[in-house]
């Protein structure tokens, strides 16, 4: 027994209740033996590298290409994507990709190169390989952008999974983004990072790594261009960075690097290359497309552990109505189940869940269920009882069922890596459907078992279907969540196919966006957690996964009026906008600060909702390009090494600028402009980028600029539809476009182009390239005119 392990046994016990600090105590003691008896031990190891480039077979996009001790499958795609596979793998199996990935692009030309190696040649990128098993990808003007050593591994004499390692190197001046959900950023400073999905078990602040939602995606700018790489393992692992140094030394500049060291393969790679908006495309093409919210998901959201009764709901709601506030749903937590446990309803509590829920609906709220994966292992639970007679539970390696400890006590968990698993567990959400919830919010999926020592997670040993190829957790466990979001969407898609699903989750992995969005976890309360909220959001949408937001206020403690008033203020402007917090925490409610935030939360709502026709414009953007709804100021510049580095501000779309307040007292506020003209939404003063500005920033709102030429769709006073217009620079045209909801349902709308232009010294808006449309059907506003 470790002596270290025995301490921390007694610390749980005397701590949060004798019963479940046993219950703690257990389970680690049993995830240690399952893991001791149930996983293959590490013996003698064989170390390779592939050695001497030997022989080339062409095949359509690019080839094999075979060394002395392994081979490179090499593909160019139709999209463009590049991808390789050591040892032969191939796009598939995947969990990342939709359907079987795209077609090889057969115009791709397979060739000798210099020094004896090959390079594949495709109209957006080269691709050479060396005699050792280097690869380059280059632009098509030469410009090497990434450059793979050839990778090492380890594989065990006795079989099993093979360690890989992999470095890379960059341009000096690169930049990293992405990895996943992290607290610190958006840019990923030097260090290094794990891949494992792992919740803290406290709340987390800049710094606390890894968290929730960790994806093998980066990506990577520099001067010579942008590219998206991604290594197609759910192993755990590490990717350790470090920035290059232009005129390190005697003059001489250096590579940064990337090392990438995962537990398990096949070590499988895709790069796509190009501007930020074009490789996120070509993510969105290869991983699937955002799913679209419903349009009252964009608006406000309010929700708490401890909503404990109907009545307590019905207050909060009242509140905000008589308060002359917005609120579009409320989300019910764990307190709601009976018991803890998962789709149940504590019957004393809310006795009548239905009538509750369309009383809110009539109001215009909707209500949201929480959805935990682990099930309480008691005969005679409902859910328990079909997931037995399913065969649906994790099993260990000697055929047990898995056991872990969470809110409702011991637990089993679905193996969401079966179709079958997937199809039993979807059809749950028909109760919850009828009990009138209208969206489900998926959380300790990652999954989380309590300990009172060691990883807070499954036996790395417990047995998984992984689609009929079989493994174990340290496989299973980063996509986990994923795959129990395909089940939830897959199924509420049969359950009410009129309706679009929303569902949002704290844990997932690359694809995610195909099913849903996320949320920050549980972010600590305070200045720094404020600043961890606008980094996650930006990572994540630099990932493929373009909605997401925090818990306003943070999750623990009692935040300060001026801190949840900023913290308000930012979210107002992301894409999930929702207040959380512990049981434990102080409320969230805006009037709960005094009347001066309540009055400046009001206003801020009432720019969230005329800004709600935006906002579906982005999501209907987001699903059909891949573009995230917040990006990095750099999104349409990446050259501008001063952008780069800015992670207090961010595009909201092509036309906004928001710079939100993240330190305590400041009234004003240093903004870095793109290049162009933008005004201040408020007063209309005009700026000229790129450069710096010192702008106001009263309590009462945060600074957010407009591009100059933009058209904005907004709601109008009587819920309609208007265009504000931003004037143009002298001599210079904009212009929007319009993206009209459809009511919930599946129809596409039509997109609506606009132009902007100068004309008879003011401003006109059109229809985009079609003159014969006639007039714009909708109220058209210009602003900026004193500046022209």
């Amino acid at each position: 027994m470790d002596g270290r392990d025995l301490v921390r046994s007694v610390k749980a016990v005397g701590s949060g209740g004798a019963v479940r600090g046993l219950r703690t105590v257990r389970a680690a003691w049993r995830r240690r033996r399952a893991d001791a008896a149930g996983l293959p031990r590490r013996g003698a190891e064989r170390a390779r590298v592939p050695g001497a480039l030997q022989e080339v077979q062409p095949e359509p996009g690019g080839g094999v290409v075979r060394f002395a001790r392994s081979e490179l499958r090499i593909t160019v795609t139709v999209n463009g994507a590049v991808f390789w596979g050591w040892d032969g793998a191939g796009p598939q199996p995947s969990y990342a990709l939709v359907g079987h990935g795209p077609e090889p692009d057969r115009r791709v030309a397979l060739e000798p190169d210099t020094d004896g190696g090959w390079r594949v040649v495709a109209k957006r990128v080269t691709v050479t390989v060396s005699r050792q098993g280097a690869i380059e990808v280059r632009t098509p003007g030469g410009v090497t952008l990434r450059r793979d050593l050839p990778p090492r591994w380890w594989e065990p004499v006795d079989g099993g999974a093979a360690r890989w390692m992999q470095r890379s190197e960059v341009a000096p001046d690169a930049r990293f983004f992405g990895l996943g959900g992290r607290a610190a950023g958006p840019r990923l400073a030097e260090g290094s990072y794990r891949l494992w999905n792992t919740d803290p078990g406290r709340p987390f602040v800049p710094g606390d790594d890894p968290l929730y939602l960790t994806m093998p995606v980066q990506l990577v700018v520099a001067d010579a261009g942008t590219h998206l790489v991604f290594h197609d393992t759910p192993w755990d692992g590490t990717v350790a960075l470090r920035e290059g140094e232009e005129g390190a030394g005697s003059g001489h500049d250096r590579a940064g690097s990337c090392e990438l060291r995962v537990d398990g393969g096949p070590l499988r790679c895709w790069v796509m290359v190009g501007t930020p908006a074009r490789v996120l495309r070509v993510w969105a093409s290869l991983t699937g497309a955002p799913a679209l919210p419903p349009a009252w998901a964009l608006g406000h959201h309010h929700a708490r552990w401890g909503f404990g009764s109907e009545a307590e709901v019905r207050r909060i709601v009242a509140g905000y109505r008589e308060r002359g506030l917005v609120l579009d749903a409320v989300h019910l937590d764990i307190d709601h189940y009976d018991g803890h446990r998962v789709f149940t309803v504590d019957r004393d509590r809310f006795p009548d869940l239905p009538g509750l829920a369309e009383e809110l609906r009539r109001d215009g709220i909707r209500l949201v269920s929480i959805v935990d994966p682990a099930v309480k292992a008691e005969p005679g639970d409902p859910v328990y009882d079909s997931g037995a007679a399913e065969d649906a539970f994790v099993r260990d390696a000697s055929g047990r069922v898995v056991q872990g400890v969470v809110w409702p006590g011991e637990s089993v968990y679905p193996d969401f890596t079966h179709a079958r698993v997937r199809r039993w567990w979807g059809g749950h959400y028909e109760e919850r459907l009828a009990q009138g919830f209208a969206g489900f919010w998926h959380d300790m999926n990652e999954p989380v078992s309590f300990t009172a020592f060691g990883e807070n997670t499954l036996p790395r040993s417990a047995r998984h279907a992984l689609e009929g190829r079989g493994g174990d957790h340290r496989e299973a466990h980063n996509v986990y969540a994923l795959c129990m979001a395909q089940a939830a969407y897959e199924s509420l898609r049969v359950l009410a196919p009129q309706e679009r699903p929303f569902l949002f989750s704290r844990s997932g992995w690359a694809g995610m966006q195909r099913y849903g969005g996320t949320w920050s976890g549980d972010v600590a309360t305070g200045w720094p957690g404020l600043r961890a909220s606008l980094s996650l959001v930006m990572g994540l949408g630099l990932c493929g996964v373009p909605y997401s937001g925090p818990d306003v206020g943070g999750f623990d403690g009692s935040p300060s009026p001026e801190l949840y008033l900023r913290w308000f203020q930012l979210a107002s402007y992301l894409p999930l906008f929702r207040t959380h917090a512990s049981l434990r925490a102080g409320r969230r409610e805006p009037w709960e600060f005094g009347d001066e935030v309540l009055a400046h939360a009001r206003e801020a709502l009432m720019r969230r909702r005329r800004l709600l026709p935006y906002f579906v414009t982005l999501a209907h953007v987001a699903r059909r390009t891949g573009a995230p709804y917040v990006r990095p100021l750099w999104w349409d510049t990446p050259r501008d090494r001063t952008l780069r580095d800015c992670g207090d501000a961010f595009l909201l779309g092509d036309n906004l600028l928001v710079a939100p307040v993240l330190e305590p007292g400041a009234t004003r506020r240093t903004v870095p402009l793109p290049r162009g003209r933008w005004y201040d939404t408020v007063t209309e003063e005009a700026f000229q980028g790129p450069g710096r500005v010192v702008v106001d920033a009263p309590l009462s709102r945060i600074p957010v600029l407009a591009r100059a030429g933009a058209v904005l769709p907004l709601q109008g006073a009587d819920g309609g539809l208007e265009l504000e217009a931003w004037a143009p620079a002298p001599g210079r045209s904009g212009g929007g476009v319009v993206a009209r909801e459809t009511g919930g349902g599946w129809a596409e709308p039509e997109v609506e182009r606009y132009v902007s232009r100068w004309k008879d010294h003011g401003v006109v808006v059109r229809w985009d390239g079609d003159e014969d449309r006639g007039e714009v059907p909708h109220p058209v506003h210009v602003r900026g005119l004193s500046q022209g």
